[in-house]
């Protein structure tokens, strides 16, 4: 491995110039779920990229702007990096310290919506580009980046885009949004994200509500047939009921299982940082619970909505009950055949008033731990973490990889910022700036190698 005293000099130097752009990004809302700020922080993104001598573009699709932009470099080697530009809702606002778009500094966190999710993630590695470009005066390789507006809402269109892009988005390996360390500060590679296919389910029963006491006795109440269509989903076993709903799965390999031993138990920290009481299916802790987490596929019932929720009583029988499920998938699950299932399940058990509106979804997808662009990542992380990098196979959470692992061909990388405690999603999302400087010299180390 190559000297990069000088790059990590750079970097250590130029934070506070760094941290004031990652500042003002932030400060731009833009929550895709509400369809705010997205136009207007395309723009941002797309003018910090030309800043670095990117030919830049906002490319247009049914729903929010993808940014695309790339640079030449010295080799004919092409680096493609994923990243997104929208946030997810900050609500609710009363459990934010500071407010969610006044991104703020205090006890070596930066804290705002988006800022780990995914915004610093981008302005770390265009630091590591900086801090490249400030030594050589150009790149070491081509470096496309592709940035999209939508994966809190499921990525929606960017299958799409990428399928008419093929070869504008054409490249050797790809790196993605997100990494980081686990509650050990251990740097954790991540190699395979798990599908997801979300859906709301809807009843109306009535054209308005009523009075409970006229109508409790002879109306039919919404709630009711909601949640009688939700328990036909899913046994107290915790098994899904769909039928044929685990054809497709394929179980975890002996490697994979190899590769979850060496993973440290989680259960003490699950217990200690979400108040688990106990693990379900009888679950106690080891690889069973690491695998159990990662290649069973889920039922999940995320939010239930119906008549009054306020305080106090208010004696109503509702006309209408919605409900937002996500079903996590594996390989070789799909979202098309899953709502078939679904549809054909409900309609089977004389629930064909249960409305699906399918919000959302995409395949698993995995890359090979035998790829060289793997090691490559897991070798420049050897010196700038105090801990070598452990591989994960495959996570819990989902994203829009599959079509950059089937249709691009791409092995793709995770390698980041993020900690146990960052809080996205949540109010006072947060990332750690000395995490953050690691992240930005990980990355100039691996653009440095890639190229060789």
């Amino acid at each position: 491995m190559s000297d990069y005293s000088k790059l990590d000099s750079y970097i250590e130097k130029n934070l506070d110039e760094n941290l004031k752009e990652l500042a003002r990004y932030v400060s731009q809302p833009s929550v895709s779920a509400q369809n705010l700020g997205l136009n207007e922080c395309a723009q941002i993104v797309k003018e910090m990229l030309e800043k670095r001598g990117f030919a830049a573009e906002i490319i247009p699709t049914d729903g929010a702007p993808v940014v695309f932009a790339e640079r030449s470099g010295k080799s004919d080697k092409t680096l493609l990096i994923y990243n997104h530009y929208d946030v997810q809702p900050p609500e609710p606002l009363e459990l934010w310290e500071s407010p969610p778009f006044e991104p703020t500094i205090r006890e070596g966190k930066m804290y705002g919506r988006g800022v780990s999710d995914d915004k610093s993630h981008l302005t770390a590695r265009l630091f590591a580009i900086d801090a490249i470009l400030e030594q050589d005066g150009e790149l070491p390789c081509n470096i496309k980046f592709v940035i999209e507006g939508e994966e809190e809402t499921s990525s929606v269109h960017l299958h799409d885009f990428v399928m008419q892009n093929l070869d504008k988005l054409k490249a050797d390996a790809c790196i993605w949004e997100f990494g980081g360390v686990d509650h050990r500060e251990t740097p954790m590679q991540y190699l395979g994200l798990r599908g997801i296919c979300y859906v709301e389910l809807s009843v109306e029963s009535l054209s308005t509500d009523v009075h409970s006491g006229l109508g409790g006795s002879i109306f039919p109440n919404a709630a009711w047939r909601l949640v009688w269509a939700l328990n036909t989903l899913k046994g107290e076993d915790e098994r899904v009921r769909i039928p044929g709903f685990y054809d497709d799965v394929v179980p975890p390999t002996a490697r994979d299982i190899e590769f979850m031993e060496k993973l440290p138990d989680v259960a003490d920290e699950y217990k200690s940082r979400y108040g688990v009481k106990e693990f379900i299916k009888g679950l106690k802790g080891g690889v069973n619970l690491k695998v159990e987490e990662v290649f069973t596929p889920t039922c999940t019932i995320c939010g239930l909505t119906s008549g009054y929720q306020g305080a106090g009583s208010k004696t109503v029988q509702p006309a209408r009950a919605s409900a937002k499920v996500d079903f996590r998938l594996v390989p070789t699950q799909t979202p098309a055949d899953i709502l078939k299932k679904l549809r054909a399940h409900l309609d089977a058990q004389g629930f064909s008033d249960v409305e699906i509106t399918f919000l959302g979804g995409e395949p698993a997808a995995r890359t090979d731990p035998d790829h060289p662009f793997v090691k490559l990542v897991v070798d420049c992380a050897a010196g700038v973490f105090d801990a070598p990098m452990v591989i994960v196979p495959m996570v819990g959470g989902s994203g829009p990889s599959y079509p950059f692992v089937h249709e691009l061909n791409l092995p793709v990388v995770t390698m980041g910022h993020g900690y146990p405690d960052t809080r996205a999603h949540a109010p006072n999302e947060n990332i750690r700036i000395d995490l953050y400087l690691k992240h930005a010299k990980h990355a100039a180390r691996v653009i440095a190698e890639f190229s060789k």
